[in-house]
C-alpha cells in the first residue's frame, strides 16, 4: 500500500479504530466470561464468546499486518485489496476475487 501523507493519515486513523473495536471486543468477552449460573444460557453464551473470540482474532491480525507493512495486501494473490474494501471491511485479507474463491 503506498505511504503518501493521506494514506498515512487514513492509517493512523484505522489503527484507532481498530484498537478501539479491539478493547470493546475484549470488555465484551470478559462480560460472557462471567459465569450468569443460568445453565439456559450455556450454548447461547458458548456462541457469542466464540464469535467474539473470532472477532479478536481478526483485529489482532489486522494490527499485527499494519505494523509490519503488509496491511492492505490481499494474502492469496499479493495484489492490493481496493481502500473501499478495507473502509467496509478493515481485517479483510484477501482483495473480492480470492476471498469468493476461499469461500467455495
Amino acid at each position: 500500500m503506498s505511504t503518501d501523507t493521506h494514506d498515512q493519515n487514513w492509517l493512523t486513523d484505522l489503527r484507532t479504530t481498530l484498537t478501539h473495536e479491539f478493547e470493546t471486543q475484549t470488555a465484551r468477552l470478559t462480560q460472557l466470561t462471567a459465569d450468569t449460573g443460568d445453565p439456559g444460557e450455556a450454548h447461547t453464551n458458548a456462541a457469542l464468546i466464540a464469535a467474539t473470540r473470532q472477532s479478536l482474532a481478526q483485529i489482532t491480525d489486522a494490527l499485527r499486518r499494519l505494523s509490519s507493512g503488509s496491511y492492505g495486501d490481499c494474502e492469496k494473490c499479493g495484489t492490493a485489496i481496493p481502500r473501499e474494501r478495507l473502509e467496509i471491511l478493515p481485517q479483510a485479507r484477501f482483495c473480492v476475487p480470492c476471498q469468493q474463491k476461499q469461500n467455495r
